[in-house]
């Protein structure tokens, strides 16, 4: 049985999205270079990427307390992010609960690189449909806007991963939709999802996989 559809990112800073003019400026070229997950994705232009991925703790900070409370996350905790770019998350994780343990994996070489100097020994390189850790190796695995980056099969293969090294909980975001309107904005916010479905689908994928964890979605 899947786990509870929750918003534990409430608290997480929303920006504002021109969504046509990103959709006016994107190409098949830009989506091309911002799924490689180098440089040009993380510190390159707003066309492919972030433009400019750097840290502050007014993004994760307000979402730590929500995270420690809904996990009861404490000292003796083990966690898990897959698809950590940078470890942002797992420096505000680090500060505010002192002494858990924490791990984070990613696909980018560069990510990985030039990830935080605070948390960058406990990350590797590693893709979320293929983790390199045991069975029940952490409390809690977290995976935010990740899995989706991959095919249909790749994402049941991620969730069937989180599910195998996740001892206790779990929780997710992907890219998704309820309605047309919110499908057209999807589209035109996505450089990376290569899986963009309708909530009631990605629950379908959920019980194929035969995830049990908390999951939540994201719409721009």
């Amino acid at each position: 049985m899947i786990g509870n559809e929750i918003d534990l990112l409430k608290n997480y800073p929303k920006t504002k999205r021109d969504l046509s003019k990103r959709l006016e400026t994107k190409s098949p070229e830009h989506r091309k270079i911002a799924r490689q997950f180098g440089k040009d994705f993380f510190d390159g232009t707003r066309d492919t990427g972030y433009g400019g991925f750097h840290y502050h703790e007014r993004f994760w900070k307000p979402v730590v307390p929500d995270l420690q409370e809904h996990f009861d996350l404490s000292a003796s905790s083990s966690l898990l992010d897959v698809g950590c770019a940078k470890g942002f998350m797992l420096v505000d994780l680090k500060k505010n609960i002192p002494g858990i343990k924490l791990s984070g994996v990613d696909i980018s070489e560069y990510a990985v690189q030039t990830s935080h100097p605070d948390v960058k020994e406990t990350i590797s390189l590693a893709s979320c449909d293929d983790l390199p850790f045991e069975d029940n190796s952490f409390d809690v695995v977290i995976s935010i806007t990740t899995i989706h980056n991959l095919d249909y099969d790749g994402c049941v293969r991620s969730l069937r991963e989180i599910e195998r090294v996740a001892k206790q909980k779990s929780f997710i975001t992907v890219d998704a939709y309820r309605d047309d309107d919110e499908r057209k904005r999807m589209e035109a916010w996505n450089l990376t999802a290569k899986t963009i479905l309708h909530v009631d689908a990605w629950k379908d994928m959920f019980v194929e996989a035969g995830y049990t964890g908390d999951y939540f979605w994201f719409m721009p």
